[in-house]
């Protein structure tokens, strides 16, 4: 072992006074102990809370959707669905058809009443249904449309939220109202309509909830999207129309340069648009999330950096006399520096282990109990998320190793400074 780092361990680890320069010590321990810990929990949180929000609303959308301008049908063609498909990054490719209704239901809350709400009917195949259906279904089951229940009415399925505020329940009975193929709101309200033509330009259906879903993503999704099959939407709207293709794909980093190349093989009048831009304004607010984290590294950091500089500080005026013993048996000032910077280094290093075993703790126990709930109708999850990478514990570790050693150099430099003389008389 070296004389310097054997000289720090003792003067770092070891009392050698009544003024118990090991307890100073063991303070700057915990003190970059917890700088440590509110690092990576910060960047644990961050981190966590971006991914949980993307992966629920990519979960509940597509990677990328093909359409044409205006939201206008278009024909279900094989050639183009063989188009998407071909691509190396598509992973899976299946038409939809969207519709707008305003869905009415009675209740018989004080009163029999109706209750009214706009939505999108969104047709998707069986086994579109049954994936997103197995993730998200909360009440009701999902079964293929036969003959008796198409009878019957349009199988729907219906978010929580939607099912709250109108009332609806698990084999209810619901009236959906929309326009028909050929009328437009502008014409009914500009034409000089009578009374049985705006009727007939309506197309009224009854539906039946079969289910009830909860993605958790509450505004503009639970109380807006209702689930359906294609092939009975088609058969009493829209025969053979669609309103465009859902793709997924293999690699999500590759997104953007996948959408445009699909876009390109499909040709005019076909425009493709990826998740991300489709709900650009949710995915701006998670970078504002992140942009924030950099203030809060920066302010724990100069914190801690503050901690380690008054510590060797104060031990260096409890190590005065020793110091200068050290030089007047013949130490070179620049072996007293590297004392003091291993010293610095001692502590980091336990502030350091002590703040990882802090974090790493903390994340699994809330991960395991959930303690710190969140209301989910803002922040679109129950619970904080956390994201246990082993990156972040390495990156920041490695930055309060780098800083307290820069900022350590001060004071090692003014404890090789003193003069043997001036010291001992300390």
């Amino acid at each position: 072992m070296k004389p310097e780092l054997y000289i720090a361990m003792r003067f770092a680890f070891k009392q050698r006074s009544t003024t118990k320069p090991t307890f100073i010590v063991m303070v700057a321990v915990v003190g970059i102990a917890v700088g440590t810990a509110a690092l990576i929990l910060t960047l644990s949180i961050v981190n966590g809370f971006a991914g949980s929000v993307q992966n629920k609303l990519i979960s509940f959308s597509a990677h990328m959707q093909f359409r044409y301008p205006e939201e206008q049908l278009c024909q279900e063609r094989r050639s183009d669905l063989a188009h998407v498909a071909s691509h190396r990054n598509v992973s899976s490719v299946t038409p939809f058809l969207e519709k707008s209704f305003v869905l009415r239901n009675r209740t018989n809350v004080q009163g029999e009443t109706w209750r009214s709400k706009p939505v999108i009917v969104k047709g998707v195949n069986e086994a579109e249904q049954q994936v997103f259906l197995k993730k998200f279904l909360k009440e009701g089951s999902f079964s293929p449309v036969g003959e008796k229940q198409k009878n019957e009415g349009i199988a729907l399925y219906a978010g929580q939220t939607l099912a709250e505020n109108l009332g609806l329940a698990v084999g209810k009975k619901v009236m959906l109202v929309g326009l028909g193929s050929n009328s437009s709101g502008a014409k009914l309200v500009a034409g000089n309509k009578s009374i049985v033509d705006l009727l007939s330009s309506l197309d009224l259906e009854v539906g039946i909830i079969r289910g009830i879903y909860d993605t958790g993503l509450q505004e503009g999704f639970d109380d807006y999207i209702v689930i359906s099959d294609l092939k009975q939407l088609q058969q009493r709207f829209n025969p053979m129309m669609i309103s465009g293709y859902d793709a997924n794909v293999k690699k999500l980093d590759q997104l953007p340069n996948t959408v445009k190349e699909v876009t390109a093989s499909l040709g005019y009048p076909f425009y493709g648009y990826t998740v991300f831009q489709r709900y650009a304004n949710l995915f701006e607010w998670l970078k504002l999330q992140k942009n924030i984290t950099p203030l809060l590294i920066v302010t724990i950091t100069i914190v801690a950096v503050f901690n380690i500089i008054s510590t060797l500080l104060v031990l260096i005026i409890e190590k005065t006399r020793e110091i200068g013993m050290l030089s007047a048996l013949g130490l070179e000032p620049g072996k007293i520096s590297q004392v003091f910077m291993a010293q610095a280094v001692l502590i980091s290093l336990s502030g350091i282990a002590a703040g990882n075993i802090l974090a790493i703790s903390l994340s699994l126990f809330e991960l395991r109990f959930h303690l710190i709930t969140l209301p989910e109708k803002s922040y679109f999850i129950k619970y904080v998320p956390l994201l246990i990478d082993p990156s972040d514990y390495a990156l920041v570790s490695l930055a309060v190793m780098a800083l307290t050693l820069f900022f350590a150099f001060i004071p090692a430099r003014i404890a090789a400074s003193l003069k043997p003389g001036t010291a001992l008389n300390t």
